[in-house]
């Protein structure tokens, strides 16, 4: 029996179809939001060319006022996502908050069901070239986080995380 794949759509919008709408927001060309309603987008955010925002019906999408999300950027909000306000993300970074539950051998993983845990990023915050942050993450207030990182876990306001797993270099607090 063939797996029971359904379309999730194109990913195209108009923005009026968003969640919510601030002031002088600025989507580029390229961008597809899946599940528009579930998309809350601040004032003066900026949204790189193709990104892709996946909302989803089981949890919010938030973006603070004056972030700014880089091009080729891949955020999935299964799980929900929270971004403060002044964040940067930049290109090519992603945002995971579902994975599969372990299954037993023989059974394959995608079959496992999903579990969901939600992405807080703290205003302020930078999210490097390539980043990827886990379901479950959540970055304290100004917490730098490095290009290419993996990151897993809560971390510190004004901390610098870098490597794969992701740890901390050094606070950027009294520098």
């Amino acid at each position: 029996m063939p797996p029971p794949w359904k379309t999730h759509g194109t990913g195209y919008f108009e923005p009026q179809e968003l969640g919510s709408l601030g002031d002088g927001v600025v989507i580029e060309a390229g961008v597809m939001v899946f599940n528009p309603v579930y998309v809350h987008l601040g004032n003066h955010v900026y949204v790189g060319h193709r990104a892709m925002l996946k909302g989803d019906t089981r949890n919010e999408f938030v973006v603070g006022e004056g972030s700014w999300i880089g091009q080729d950027c891949y955020l999935h909000s299964a799980g929900g996502i929270r971004i403060g306000r002044d964040v940067g993300i930049a290109p090519r970074a992603m945002i995971l908050t579902s994975s599969h539950e372990e299954t037993p051998p023989g059974t394959p993983i995608m079959h496992g069901a999903l579990e969901l845990e939600p992405v807080e990023i703290g205003d302020g915050s930078d999210v490097g070239l390539g980043a990827i942050l886990l379901p479950g993450t959540k970055l304290g207030a100004g917490v730098l986080v490095g290009a290419g990182a993996v990151v897993k876990g809560e971390f510190p306001d004004y901390t610098i995380l870098a490597g794969v797993p992701a740890r901390i270099l050094r606070s950027r607090e009294g520098s």
